[in-house]
């Protein structure tokens, strides 16, 4: 497919359109925006579905899909970028731990005391003391991780098709000739930009919403090279789907034992995250030496 500059501006019109009218509709209709809102979450599984349609609005069809934006299942096109995508997560959400622990004021919370007191402001007290009383049927970090895993390839993966179908089809195909780390930097600013409207409402960061912005454009900056390199390695947009939702399902785990800090410090999207992904990238740097080539072409 022939990239064509005309479809990629109706795609971010029709993505930030869509988003935007989706969120401010919401707000200004009285939705409720408190993180445990039921209204709250169906508008904000509906608003990771906009990219996908505003793809589907700049193509004006559905014809080539498949095509075009490598839409290929594992067994089609089996490779080991495809366990690359669904554990790569892991290691990453584990190294942010990891470095969260070395952050000033942050200490290791066998008893996820942190993790209570983050609730302390979202669960009404009655829950709240339920979960501390509730032990569940594995360790919590075991059942966290088998529901991630699983959640990973299956409800969260679909979820995040919604956006890779944008992010990593139309857009970073449409980018492949500027070459892998232009490609990734003005995909991952448009990625995390369109996340404004609901980091505004407190998502991901519910102590610091406007600072909050920012820390998500640098996250998803600092994370596209990963994902371009995983959806162009693969050979399928639906790889970075499962990466994309496997890390969405695992990245509590950053968390679940740490105590202290704040939401601009710790967890997969506080520093420690930003501090992870910069590791990541150098790794890219240094061992995908064609990913520094132009044209784009090069990595695939």
């Amino acid at each position: 497919m022939k990239p064509n500059p005309f479809v990629l501006k109706r795609y971010l019109l029709a993505c930030f359109g869509l988003s935007l009218a989706l969120s401010d509709g919401f707000v200004l209709l009285g939705g409720d925006i408190q993180p445990t809102s039921l209204s709250r979450l169906a508008m904000m599984m509906i608003f990771m579905f906009t990219p996908l349609m505003a793809t589907l609005i700049a193509r004006k069809s559905w014809r080539g899909l498949k095509a075009d934006y490598d839409l290929h299942w594992p067994w089609q096109r089996w490779n080991r970028w495809w366990l690359v995508a669904w554990l790569s997560p892991l290691a990453l959400v584990a190294l942010t731990f990891g470095i969260s622990l070395l952050l000033p004021g942050v200490h290791y919370s066998p008893g996820m005391e942190g993790m209570f007191a983050r609730f302390e402001g979202v669960l009404p007290p009655e829950q709240l003391q339920a979960l501390r009383d509730t032990p569940p049927p594995l360790h919590p970090a075991l059942l966290a991780l088998i529901q991630g895993l699983i959640a990973g390839l299956s409800i969260n993966a679909l979820a995040a098709f919604g956006e890779e179908l944008g992010w990593r089809g139309l857009m970073s195909k449409a980018l492949l000739p500027l070459g892998f780390w232009r490609n990734s930097l003005i995909t991952g600013t448009v990625w995390g930009l369109w996340h404004a409207p609901i980091i505004l409402m407190g998502h991901n960061y519910p102590e610091h919403p406007v600072l909050g912005v920012l820390m998500m454009t640098l996250f998803c900056l600092l994370f596209a090279p990963w994902f371009t390199l995983v959806r162009h390695r693969s050979g399928s947009t639906l790889a970075a789907a499962v990466m994309h939702g496997s890390f969405n399902a695992l990245a509590g785990l950053a968390v679940m034992f740490v105590s202290g800090g704040n939401d601009l410090l710790i967890g997969s999207t506080g520093l420690a995250g930003l501090l992870a992904l910069a590791l990541l990238n150098l790794l890219i740097w240094l061992g995908w030496p064609e990913t520094r080539q132009v044209p784009g072409k090069q990595y695939v």
